[in-house]
C-alpha cells in the first residue's frame, strides 16, 4: 500500500486562508488542485498534517477538500477511506469533513 503525508506548513504555506487563486497565493484551490489531488491520485492513503499552520481560514479547508467532492473527484465516502486530516485542534478536523459530507457536485 502506498501512503504519503503532506505537512501542510511545511510543504506548502503556514498561513493557507483564501479559497481561490484569484483571491490570492496559497489558496484552497491551489492546495486541491497542485498538491492534494495528485496525491490522492497515486497514493492509496493520503495524511494532511495541518499542525504548524499559522492561521487556517474556513474558505481554505472548503475549497480544499470540499472542493473534492464539488468538482466530482471523489465522493464523501471514497475520501473517507483515503483520506486523514490531522491538526492539533479536533474541531477543525470535524469541520473539514463537514464541508466534505456537505459538497455536492457541480
Amino acid at each position: 500500500m502506498k501512503t504519503m503525508t503532506i505537512y501542510v506548513a511545511k510543504d506548502f504555506s503556514k498561513m493557507p486562508c483564501v479559497r481561490s487563486r484569484d483571491d490570492g497565493k496559497k489558496s484552497g484551490e491551489e492546495f486541491r488542485d497542485d498538491v492534494l489531488l495528485p496525491a490522492l491520485r497515486t497514493h492509496d492513503k493520503v495524511t494532511v498534517d495541518l499542525n504548524g499552520v499559522l492561521s487556517l481560514g474556513s474558505s481554505f479547508l472548503e475549497e480544499a477538500f470540499g472542493g473534492l467532492v464539488r468538482k466530482g473527484y471523489y465522493t464523501a465516502k471514497e475520501l473517507s477511506s483515503k483520506l486523514t486530516i490531522k491538526f492539533q485542534v479536533e474541531s477543525y478536523v470535524a469541520e473539514t469533513w463537514d464541508y466534505v459530507k456537505a459538497a455536492r457536485k457541480e
